[in-house]
């Protein structure tokens, strides 16, 4: 078998899509983009700005990243600009990849009710909203079909100590995700939330005692220890291939099975 049969042959070969939420080789966002390239898949990768451009473009060019994007999606018109950018480069879109969040400090640490207007809506926006208005964007991009996915947390449907306000923004994102494969479903484009088990990385650095929820996993997972970026990475480049056909508006655990246990 030649190289080109041995490409044409991988389950994302002539597959083109977005995937943003990488800020440095420890992110979630890093690992479904190594397993998408893995897969023959072709990316545009996105950074939120200048500083953090640094540590994602040596990435990029190590993934062969297509283009290489800022994305800030509290930014009016950014994610619709960026968008644009990829249609005119790759034509069509086969998958997309959400990997954003964002939540104050004391909303995440304090009681939900204590959340200021200001405080509620940002992280409303940035975590959930934008992920419709990716899907907006996207629609006439995916003319035959595709996949949308979104990371979110156990928190969405239990309660997380010091996961506060988050919880009830991945629950909201949870429950869009449903509601977009339902919309969407008679154009093909399939929608999923991945929940994945406590993983550090800079988004989960600013959780109070993470180590503790670690720890916690780790003992209550039927499988003894928790999960790696990189099997979060490979379950979701396998909802871009078709071997996810069948399925749409999941949320699905990749937590050594820790969601199980009471």
């Amino acid at each position: 078998m030649n190289s080109t049969t041995a490409s044409a042959a991988l389950p994302l070969a002539g597959k083109k899509g977005l995937i943003t939420g990488i800020a440095n080789d420890k992110s979630i966002a890093y690992a479904v983009a190594k397993a998408i390239v893995a897969l023959g898949g072709e990316i545009a990768i996105t950074y939120q700005n200048e500083k953090t451009a640094k540590y994602t473009q040596p990435l990029a060019e190590a993934l062969g990243a297509k283009l290489f994007l800022k994305l800030d999606v509290a930014e009016e018109g950014s994610l619709e600009g960026v968008i644009a950018q990829c249609g005119e480069a790759f034509g069509e879109i086969d998958f997309a990849v959400h990997s954003m969040a964002f939540c104050n400090a004391d909303d995440l640490h304090g009681r939900v009710i204590d959340a200021s207007e200001a405080g509620f809506d940002s992280a409303m926006n940035v975590s959930c909203h934008s992920f419709l208005r990716m899907a907006k964007a996207l629609e006439p991009l995916m003319a035959h079909g595709g996949s949308l996915i979104t990371m979110s947390y156990l928190g969405a449907e239990r309660v997380v100590r010091n996961y506060g306000v988050m919880g009830i923004i991945k629950a909201a994102l949870e429950s869009a995700v449903r509601y977009m494969a339902y919309d969407l479903g008679p154009k093909g484009i399939r929608v999923f939330a991945v929940s994945p088990g406590p993983i550090m990385t800079r988004a989960a650095s600013g959780i109070a005692n993470f180590n503790n929820l670690l720890d916690s996993d780790a003992q209550k997972a039927p499988l003894g220890r928790t999960v790696t970026i990189d099997e979060v990475g490979a379950l979701t480049a396998f909802l871009c291939t078709s071997g996810s056909s069948g399925m749409t508006g999941q949320t699905i655990y990749v937590d050594a099975g820790a969601h199980i246990v009471a």
